[in-house]
Protein backbone atom coordinates (compact mmCIF):
# COMPACT_ATOMS: atom_id res chain seq x y z
CA UNK A 1 0.00 0.00 0.00
CA UNK A 2 2.83 2.43 0.83
CA UNK A 3 4.46 1.72 -2.51
CA UNK A 4 1.17 2.39 -4.30
CA UNK A 5 0.83 5.73 -2.50
CA UNK A 6 4.41 6.67 -3.37
CA UNK A 7 3.86 5.82 -7.05
CA UNK A 8 0.64 7.82 -7.03
CA UNK A 9 2.39 10.76 -5.36
CA UNK A 10 5.24 10.66 -7.90
CA UNK A 11 2.74 10.54 -10.73
CA UNK A 12 0.99 13.59 -9.35
CA UNK A 13 4.27 15.44 -8.82
CA UNK A 14 5.81 14.27 -12.08
CA UNK A 15 4.53 17.01 -14.36
CA UNK A 16 5.39 19.82 -11.93
CA UNK A 17 9.13 20.03 -12.76
CA UNK A 18 8.34 19.98 -16.47
CA UNK A 19 5.87 22.81 -16.05
CA UNK A 20 8.39 24.69 -13.94
CA UNK A 21 11.05 24.28 -16.65
CA UNK A 22 8.63 25.41 -19.35
CA UNK A 23 7.72 28.44 -17.25
CA UNK A 24 11.38 29.13 -16.44
CA UNK A 25 12.12 29.03 -20.16
CA UNK A 26 9.29 31.44 -20.86
CA UNK A 27 10.51 33.80 -18.14
CA UNK A 28 14.01 33.70 -19.64
CA UNK A 29 12.56 34.29 -23.10
CA UNK A 30 10.54 37.26 -21.88
CA UNK A 31 13.70 38.67 -20.27
CA UNK A 32 15.54 38.33 -23.59
CA UNK A 33 17.79 35.53 -22.33
CA UNK A 34 17.21 33.19 -25.25
CA UNK A 35 20.20 30.99 -24.43
CA UNK A 36 18.72 30.26 -20.99
CA UNK A 37 15.29 29.70 -22.53
CA UNK A 38 16.81 27.14 -24.88
CA UNK A 39 18.58 25.38 -22.03
CA UNK A 40 15.26 25.10 -20.15
CA UNK A 41 13.26 23.90 -23.16
CA UNK A 42 15.77 21.55 -24.80
CA UNK A 43 15.44 18.67 -22.30
CA UNK A 44 11.65 18.96 -22.34
CA UNK A 45 11.58 18.97 -26.12
CA UNK A 46 13.80 15.90 -26.27
CA UNK A 47 11.47 14.20 -23.79
CA UNK A 48 8.53 14.84 -26.14
CA UNK A 49 6.85 17.96 -24.75
CA UNK A 50 5.12 19.59 -27.77
CA UNK A 51 5.02 23.05 -26.20
CA UNK A 52 8.77 22.97 -25.62
CA UNK A 53 9.27 21.64 -29.15
CA UNK A 54 7.31 24.55 -30.61
CA UNK A 55 9.22 26.99 -28.40
CA UNK A 56 12.55 25.61 -29.64
CA UNK A 57 11.35 25.77 -33.23
CA UNK A 58 10.53 29.43 -32.72
CA UNK A 59 14.04 30.12 -31.43
CA UNK A 60 15.55 28.44 -34.49
CA UNK A 61 13.24 30.05 -37.04
CA UNK A 62 14.03 33.53 -35.70
CA UNK A 63 17.66 32.93 -34.70
CA UNK A 64 17.11 33.86 -31.06
CA UNK A 65 19.97 32.60 -28.89
CA UNK A 66 20.91 30.14 -31.64
CA UNK A 67 22.11 30.35 -35.21
CA UNK A 68 19.06 30.79 -37.42
CA UNK A 69 18.31 27.33 -38.78
CA UNK A 70 14.97 26.84 -40.52
CA UNK A 71 15.66 23.13 -41.10
CA UNK A 72 16.10 22.61 -37.36
CA UNK A 73 12.87 24.55 -36.77
CA UNK A 74 11.11 22.21 -39.21
CA UNK A 75 12.44 19.23 -37.23
CA UNK A 76 11.01 20.54 -33.93
CA UNK A 77 7.72 21.62 -35.49
CA UNK A 78 7.34 18.15 -36.97
CA UNK A 79 7.97 16.53 -33.60
CA UNK A 80 5.22 18.67 -32.04
CA UNK A 81 2.90 18.24 -35.04
CA UNK A 82 3.14 14.47 -34.71
CA UNK A 83 1.95 14.88 -31.13
CA UNK A 84 -1.12 16.73 -32.37
CA UNK A 85 0.00 20.35 -31.89
CA UNK A 86 -2.21 22.36 -34.25
CA UNK A 87 0.08 25.41 -34.27
CA UNK A 88 3.02 23.23 -35.31
CA UNK A 89 0.95 21.75 -38.14
CA UNK A 90 -0.03 25.21 -39.31
CA UNK A 91 3.56 26.43 -39.16
CA UNK A 92 4.78 23.42 -41.13
CA UNK A 93 2.20 24.17 -43.79
CA UNK A 94 3.45 27.74 -43.99
CA UNK A 95 7.10 26.64 -44.13
CA UNK A 96 6.38 24.24 -46.98
CA UNK A 97 4.42 26.95 -48.77
CA UNK A 98 7.34 29.39 -48.45
CA UNK A 99 10.12 26.84 -48.94
CA UNK A 100 11.76 27.82 -45.67
CA UNK A 101 13.85 25.00 -44.18
CA UNK A 102 12.37 22.60 -46.73
CA UNK A 103 11.94 22.46 -50.48
CA UNK A 104 8.87 24.47 -51.44
CA UNK A 105 6.00 22.06 -51.92
CA UNK A 106 2.41 23.25 -51.94
CA UNK A 107 1.04 19.69 -51.82
CA UNK A 108 2.89 19.10 -48.53
CA UNK A 109 1.84 22.56 -47.39
CA UNK A 110 -1.81 21.67 -48.02
CA UNK A 111 -1.37 18.29 -46.30
CA UNK A 112 -0.04 19.88 -43.09
CA UNK A 113 -2.68 22.58 -43.24
CA UNK A 114 -5.35 19.90 -43.74
CA UNK A 115 -4.19 18.29 -40.51
CA UNK A 116 -4.32 21.67 -38.76
CA UNK A 117 -7.77 22.41 -40.19
CA UNK A 118 -9.15 19.22 -38.67
CA UNK A 119 -9.07 21.14 -35.39
CA UNK A 120 -11.91 23.23 -36.88
CA UNK A 121 -10.08 26.44 -36.06
CA UNK A 122 -11.12 29.09 -38.59
CA UNK A 123 -7.59 30.38 -39.18
CA UNK A 124 -6.36 26.89 -40.06
CA UNK A 125 -9.29 26.28 -42.40
CA UNK A 126 -8.78 29.63 -44.14
CA UNK A 127 -5.07 29.02 -44.62
CA UNK A 128 -5.68 25.49 -45.97
CA UNK A 129 -8.37 26.73 -48.35
CA UNK A 130 -6.06 29.48 -49.62
CA UNK A 131 -3.43 26.91 -50.57
CA UNK A 132 -6.20 24.72 -52.02
CA UNK A 133 -7.18 27.48 -54.43
CA UNK A 134 -3.55 27.70 -55.57
CA UNK A 135 -3.06 23.98 -56.20
CA UNK A 136 -6.50 23.27 -57.65
CA UNK A 137 -9.11 20.59 -57.04
CA UNK A 138 -7.18 17.84 -58.77
CA UNK A 139 -4.22 18.13 -56.42
CA UNK A 140 -6.29 18.48 -53.25
CA UNK A 141 -7.13 14.75 -53.26
CA UNK A 142 -3.41 13.98 -53.58
CA UNK A 143 -2.66 16.31 -50.67
CA UNK A 144 -5.36 14.71 -48.48
CA UNK A 145 -3.90 11.27 -49.19
CA UNK A 146 -0.49 12.63 -48.21
CA UNK A 147 -1.99 13.99 -44.96
CA UNK A 148 -3.17 10.47 -44.09
CA UNK A 149 0.32 9.10 -44.80
CA UNK A 150 1.88 11.79 -42.65
CA UNK A 151 -0.28 10.74 -39.70
CA UNK A 152 0.66 7.10 -40.24
CA UNK A 153 4.36 7.95 -40.26
CA UNK A 154 4.26 10.00 -37.05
Amino acid sequence: MRRYCLVLLLMLLGPAPALADLAAGLAAYDAGDYVQARSEWQPLARAGDPEAQIALAELYIHGLGVVRDAARAVYWYRQAACRGAVVARLNLGDLYDRGLGVTRDRIKAYAWLELAARSRRPWAIQRRDGIGRQIGEGRIAEAKTLAAHILESC
